[in-house]
């Protein structure tokens, strides 16, 4: 109960159900191709089917009728993530998902995701599964170009400001060289 000099508290967050996200032994992170548009759906309906799954989030804006618009998108455009244990799990029913194009193969079985990339990003992840890289930016810290021409480059985070612009070192030819980009088009190594 509230006295009436405090204001109203505000809705706490509804914490991640971490045990959705932990690995038992056996089980092992894959990458599902979804169909395009479909992640969402795709999602929902392994869901429904038993497994567990994770997709990353951002905010996107969108224009639309001359009206900007900020909702959630995928991270990783026609991705998520599913926990599969091969010994066990019916694997090949992941296949016949609606709103699923495939598994990521490796020949005739699921391709795993090295340890620790799902951990990483599930960390940096709210409740949501909005990713939230930006806030482990650190001056002198390793980073991973995402987007434009120096795309999957690893760079070196020299200056970050208030508005979203980030200036990085690139190695080219020997020599670093700096370029300038938006925070959003870096991910944060360990």
């Amino acid at each position: 109960m509230r006295t009436s000099n405090q204001p109203p508290a505000a809705p706490e967050a509804v914490p991640a159900d971490d045990s959705v996200l932990e690995l038992a032994e056996g089980e092992q992170w894959f990458a599902v191709h979804s169909l395009p548009s479909r992640e969402i759906y795709a999602e929902g309906h392994l869901k429904n089917q038993g497994f567990r799954t994770f997709m990353p989030k951002r905010h996107k804006t969108v224009r639309h009728a001359r009206k900007l618009t900020t909702v959630e998108a995928p991270f990783f455009p026609r991705y998520l993530f599913v926990v599969l244990d091969l010994g066990r799990d019916q694997w090949r029913k992941v296949n016949s998902t609606f709103g699923v194009a495939r598994l990521i193969m490796s020949g005739e079985q699921p391709q795993p995701l090295p340890c620790g990339v799902v951990e990483a990003l599930t960390a940096s992840a709210d409740p949501r599964g909005i990713l939230h890289l930006g806030e482990r930016l650190k001056i002198g810290s390793q980073v991973r170009l995402l987007a434009g021409p120096f795309a999957e480059h690893l760079a070196i985070l020299e200056h970050l400001d208030d508005v979203g612009r980030v200036r990085v070192l690139v190695e080219l030819l020997g020599r670093q060289v700096s370029v300038s980009t938006v925070r959003r088009d870096i991910f944060p190594l360990r």
